[in-house]
């Protein structure tokens, strides 16, 4: 399932602080979200200390970021401190799974989110997305390409 050039499934999330985020309040602004399968493991805790040290502090102004599991907002608060992760952390708790499901990424079998990565232009249009397997962590040079190509679109 490709939603390149579609709007975004719009969607209201709970935060690891229990803020709830909508997709379709951030439009005037490219937003990325990043599914990842469980907290604390391995590859997950390792990729998104890569987007906090790697990718955050370089980001084009304006841009949000917004990595979202099937783990409770509980889960992804503990997560999140041990960590020192400091950008949203969205839980698709309940209804389990519903945000991942609409992006095509939902792994029934598991339970959980596979690893997609979706772009979101100003106008709540997906560019750019990314889906590896669950055990195959995404590179955040991808990432920084994405980003690069939207605004050269976007001038």
């Amino acid at each position: 399932m490709t939603l390149i050039g579609t709007p975004a499934p719009d969607f209201e999330r709970p935060d690891q602080h229990g803020r709830t985020w909508r997709l379709s309040a951030l439009r005037g602004h490219a937003v990325v979200i990043v599914f990842f399968p469980f907290a604390f493991t391995r590859v997950c805790t390792g990729e998104l200390a890569e987007l906090r040290d790697e990718m955050l502090p370089s980001l084009p102004d304006g841009t949000v970021v917004l990595a979202m599991s099937c783990d409770s907002m509980f889960a992804l608060r503990v997560f999140a401190e041990s960590e020192k992760l400091e950008f949203p952390l969205l839980s698709d708790f309940w209804p389990h799974g519903v945000v991942a499901s609409s992006y095509g990424v939902f792994d029934e079998e598991r339970g959980c989110a596979r690893r997609g990565s979706f772009l979101i232009d100003a106008k709540g249009i997906v560019r750019w997305s990314v889906v590896n397997a669950i055990p195959n962590a995404r590179d955040v040079d991808d990432y920084r390409r994405a980003l690069d190509g939207l605004a050269i679109t976007s001038r």
